[in-house]
């Protein structure tokens, strides 16, 4: 059993962070004790990280626990990922104070951009949440992982794409997935399990690159490549101007009759960037 204090800059919200986490779930937390438990796998290996908040929001500080000591170097470089505490959101925070949506930004100060824990489950969720409201993908997804996946410590962790390549679209139109839905999710883990579409090389390719090749493959759109860059790859500066969910915060935030076109989101979303991505997530937290 090892245990590590991490610090990072204020402000972050680790509360805010918990209350966005807690809609999923398959996550395993505890918001009293402010607490998350991350599945990580390494080596093939299954390991369950613990992270604790210990500070505050203006002082974050958090303790990072596993069982395997060997392993705990890279589990804190990956949680440090995942939880972006290098990251100054002092600098988003200050941004966003000039900008048209400032009472957005002051509402839920602090609240960071978590990323999905680990690439290829973000993706499959991506897939999954296509053209579904929240509840409905969550409780899909659930199905999914806890028929195909496996627990550990009472932790779920998603199936491996060689997994899910070996299963037939039936077993997931059992689970009340659609038929083109499961050829999606199917089709796209054997392209994984076959070395076709290399995950891991996506980290060092360009937003556009990324766009320009996973659009290729049947079923991946531009709103399931921006959802990817967004939740799983942390990239700052993306609008996915198609989601619905940003549509009707920008209608509610600025009292819009009907949802705004894509011209008049650019229009709002002009200052915005280089943090659009940030704009995002604090958009889908003032409906949320």
């Amino acid at each position: 059993m090892w245990m590590e204090t991490v610090r990072c800059k204020g402000p972050y919200n680790f509360d805010a962070a918990l209350d966005r986490l807690s809609m999923d779930p398959i996550i395993s937390l505890n918001k009293i004790e402010k607490s998350i438990k991350v599945p990580f796998v390494i080596n093939d290996m299954p390991n369950v990280i613990k992270v604790k908040a210990i500070g505050t929001t203006q002082e974050p500080a958090f303790e990072i626990s596993g069982n395997e000591e060997d392993i705990k170097e890279a589990a804190l470089k990956r949680m440090g990922r995942i939880f972006r505490w290098d990251f100054p959101l002092q600098d988003v925070d200050m941004h966003f104070q000039k900008t048209n949506i400032a009472k957005i930004f002051e509402q839920h100060k602090g609240t960071p951009i978590v990323l999905e824990f680990d690439l290829y489950n973000c993706l499959v969720k991506c897939i999954i949440h296509q053209q579904l409201n929240l509840a409905f993908a969550h409780t899909l997804t659930t199905r999914f992982v806890k028929k195909f996946g496996y627990e550990v410590e009472g932790v779920w962790f998603y199936p491996k794409p060689e997994v899910v390549a070996g299963l037939q679209y039936e077993e997931l139109r059992d689970l009340q997935f659609s038929g083109r839905k499961a050829e999606y999710l199917i089709d796209t883990s054997r392209l994984i399990a076959e070395g076709k579409l290399k995950l891991a090389e996506l980290a060092n390719q360009s937003d556009e690159e990324i766009l320009k090749n996973l659009i290729k493959i049947r079923g991946i759109g531009p709103w399931t490549v921006q959802s990817l860059l967004l939740s799983g790859l942390g990239r700052p500066n993306l609008f996915p101007k198609a989601d619905i969910g940003i549509q009707r915060a920008i209608q509610q935030h600025f009292n819009l009759e009907k949802k705004p076109s894509h011209d008049e989101m650019d229009q709002y979303s002009e200052q915005w960037s280089p943090y659009l991505s940030y704009a995002t997530l604090y958009l889908w937290r003032s409906i949320e």
